[in-house]
């Protein structure tokens, strides 16, 4: 048994074919004419701002533009894509919002760099400890912290930062 589908409907285009009893050598949809015409109005336009006079060569190369640009455009519309679906999509194409790729901060400069009119000295190595740290006492035991809600957390409670990586900034 041979199910029937409804293809043959959309396989008919809706095709010119030109004036009768002179038809031309081609086949081209009633919306491949639309679109042609205002193609070829805006290739004059954009040769006309371009400065390129009215003469038969600029009109010919119109005229190739226009075919290709109206073969391409074709191409991509359909009996289930129309003309007006493409424009929508193409429309919503372009005022999508996009991802912001530009970078922050613009391009690096050496103008707000401090040079020195002298070079720096090199720090003289310590090695071991100096006869004033040896006359102190070391700290062998922590300082309590404190644990009252109305007081303040010492300094040393407060810093546990790690190098490299940084806390919220505190009232």
């Amino acid at each position: 048994m041979r199910i029937r589908t409804d293809d043959e409907i959309y396989r008919v285009d809706a095709v010119w074919l030109g004036p009768p009893k002179a038809t031309f050598p081609w086949r081209a949809r009633y919306v491949a004419w639309g679109v042609g015409i205002v193609v070829f109005i805006l290739v004059l336009a954009v040769e006309r701002r371009m400065n390129i006079g009215f003469d038969f060569f600029s009109t010919a190369w119109a005229v190739v533009i226009t075919i290709v640009i109206t073969r391409l455009i074709c191409s991509r519309i359909s009996h289930e894509r129309p003309l007006g679906a493409v424009m929508v999509m193409w429309l919503r194409e372009l005022t999508a919002p996009r991802e912001t790729t530009s970078g922050t901060g613009g391009a690096a400069s050496a103008a707000r760099i401090r040079v020195r009119g002298e070079r720096p000295r090199p720090r003289k190595p310590q090695r071991g400890r100096t006869q004033q740290q040896k006359q102190q006492p070391r700290r062998t035991a922590r300082p309590e912290r404190s644990t009252g809600r109305g007081k303040a957390p010492s300094r040393r409670a407060r810093s546990k930062e790690v190098r490299g990586v940084r806390s919220p900034a505190r009232p």
